[in-house]
């Protein structure tokens, strides 16, 4: 009998535009939602949010705390700005980022290139969209003159930083260690502590959801391998907890308690704590250990991952953009509903499978300059240990 070993799964191209598409929507559908209870979601959306949605408030011009964006109707939010600049800074730079490259590229690409910006319904630049927390980059770079290697240090400390990290676990796709080693170097300008760490345990996630055979498991596990102190330790917690449920409605509670002891920020998301986002090595985001949780509750389908993200409130655009990264990563295009992202890329005036195939190109000739500093680096060692 002839056996054949099992299949890879979806390709490196496919995996790179379900991870970006993926991102993207679940950036969208959160959007709306962000910044609510899953008690006050139900309550406005008579049950739990479905698919996309339209804004928290009609006046959403003038309503506060979030005017004047048009957050809902497909539009995706600064997490999904963020990682298409990225994206256009690999495709500059075509090699591996570090924090020069964010001072050389990210920052004028933020403050120098007018761009449609979905809930704005204007073109504008980038930095008239992002909050203080990525404000911070320029301000620090540019203004400041700063190291871009210390530039973080000073900055709340938050999810700023990890929610666009997917296209450096994507340029590193296969190699986590690598991936979380990058992210550490690019994200560096913007964050410190516990921020920082998240952006390369996110990024080493991305990098895993990438290997053949990958699963929700045995990317939680490449995670608990690479994070530090209280970002590992929130991770584990949390994914304790969502190992003993199979759909999300259930697990809410028991996640947000499983986090809490973690998250500085507070039970009360719009009015953080006094210690909020203060650098820690005790503590950790909610955002990524919950993403995790999610991913292994819907056990890596997209639909279920995302929606349990949205659905959980808070911070959930973010949640449901590295989760949706992860699910489309593993599943490929295919995992993402086709109808959500034709929504969400005609709503936000992007095209979302664009900045997928550039990455693909990119990843391509960075690995190929990978394997020939290896080759070079075994020649040079053999040498020097010849007899």
């Amino acid at each position: 009998m002839t056996t054949h070993p099992p299949s890879p799964g979806p390709t490196l191209d496919d995996r790179i535009a379900g991870c970006l598409i993926g991102a993207a929507v679940g950036d969208a559908l959160g959007g709306p939602v962000e910044g609510h209870t899953p008690e006050q979601i139900t309550e406005r959306h008579g049950g739990p949010v479905t698919g996309i949605v339209g804004p928290w408030d009609d006046d959403w011009r003038t309503a506060r705390p979030v005017a004047p964006y048009h957050k809902g109707d497909g539009h995706v939010t600064d997490d999904t700005l963020m990682t298409h600049a990225l994206v256009r800074v690999y495709e500059t730079v075509r090699g591996h980022l570090d924090a020069y490259a964010v001072a050389d590229h990210l920052v004028p690409e933020l403050m120098t290139t007018p761009r449609w910006i979905p809930e704005l319904e204007a073109e504008a630049l980038p930095l008239q969209r992002i909050f203080l927390a990525e404000k911070w980059i320029v301000a620090r770079l540019h203004y400041g003159h700063v190291d871009p290697r210390e530039a973080g240090s000073g900055n709340i400390v938050n999810c700023g930083a990890a929610m666009y990290m997917a296209p450096v676990g994507l340029v590193n796709a296969a190699h986590p260690q690598a991936a979380y080693a990058e992210a550490l170097e690019v994200a560096a300008p913007h964050q410190s502590s516990y921020g920082r760490e998240a952006a390369g345990v996110f990024a080493a996630a991305v990098a895993a959801a990438c290997l053949p055979g990958a699963t929700p498991a045995t990317v939680v596990e490449t995670c608990l391998a690479l994070a530090k102190d209280g970002t590992r330790a929130a991770i584990e917690a949390v994914c304790d907890v969502a190992s003993r449920h199979r759909d999300a409605e259930s697990a809410v509670r028991g996640l947000r308690a499983a986090v809490a002891p973690f998250d500085t920020v507070g039970p009360d998301y719009r009015a953080p704590s006094l210690g909020a986002r203060r650098p820690s090595r005790l503590h950790a985001i909610e955002e990524l250990p919950v993403a995790l949780g999610m991913l292994l509750i819907g056990a890596g389908d997209y639909r279920r991952t995302v929606l349990g993200s949205v659905n959980y409130g808070r911070d959930c655009d973010s949640i449901a953009t590295m989760s949706g990264a992860l699910a489309g990563a593993l599943g490929g295009e295919a995992a993402v509903p086709a109808d959500w992202a034709k929504r969400v890329g005609e709503a936000s005036r992007l095209d979302l499978r664009g900045p997928a195939l550039a990455l693909a190109a990119v990843a391509r000739e960075v690995f190929a300059q990978d394997t020939a500093g290896r080759r070079a680096h075994e020649t040079a060692f053999a040498a020097l240990t010849r007899g």
